[in-house]
């Protein structure tokens, strides 16, 4: 029989552990909720104080959650992260031959990108930061090998329907379909829609030079 002690430690333990799950669904609440004032201010702006002062939140309620606006800013963008990493998964199991796989990925790319456009900042800019401040470094490595599998998935389907291969490794594959979407953005926030729409029609082509015909 269990003794009143190992029954009270593990009552003790699932109090404590329900203490947890609470604090860390409270973290991701606050995160998404002010994922939209992080992506207008920038990292540079920002302050834990400046996010209260622009959402429905107080500065004590987010310095209780998050120790700094680092902390707060990689969390944010982690949320992000999840929701987009999966957002090519259906255009990947609806395509049933390789152009409309690649028609669908370019249309989705685009509109993305011109959709969340200060969310897409927020990420270059908290990996640029990466480089100088090695307390985002973990987070910026596990968020790009989630981005670089979200495309590996979709190049991978798309040459298998085109009964083909893709030469390249997994990360050269994202490192070119990144680098045309970081500049695309940069053109978008620049107001050059000519620009974009010179990017956009070239993607297909792009993608074609990611694969090996057999």
């Amino acid at each position: 029989m269990r003794s009143v002690t190992d029954v009270a430690q593990r009552k003790q333990d699932r109090i404590a552990r329900r203490q947890v799950d609470k604090f860390g669904a409270r973290r991701t609440e606050l995160a998404a909720a002010t994922l939209r004032t992080l992506a207008e201010l920038g990292y540079a702006r920002t302050s834990l104080r400046e996010i209260a002062q622009n959402s429905e939140f107080s500065h004590g309620v987010l310095h209780y959650y998050f120790a700094d606006k680092r902390d707060l800013i990689t969390e944010a963008v982690r949320q992000y992260e999840v929701v987009c990493v999966t957002r090519y998964d259906e255009v990947v199991a609806g395509a049933r031959t390789a152009e409309q796989l690649r028609d669908e990925f370019v249309e989705m790319f685009f509109d993305i990108l011109a959709q969340d456009a200060t969310l897409h900042r927020l990420w270059y800019d908290l990996r640029n930061q990466s480089l100088f401040d090695p307390a985002f470094r973990a987070a910026v490595l596990e968020i790009d090998s989630h981005r670089e599998a979200m495309v590996w998935r979709v190049v991978t389907r798309y040459a298998e329907l085109r009964g083909g291969t893709v030469p390249g490794s997994s990360g050269l594959v994202y490192l070119t379909l990144d680098g045309v979407f970081q500049r695309a953005l940069l053109h978008h926030f620049a107001g050059d829609a000519e620009a974009v729409a010179a990017l956009r029609a070239e993607l297909p082509g792009v993608v074609d030079l990611l694969v090996r015909a057999a």
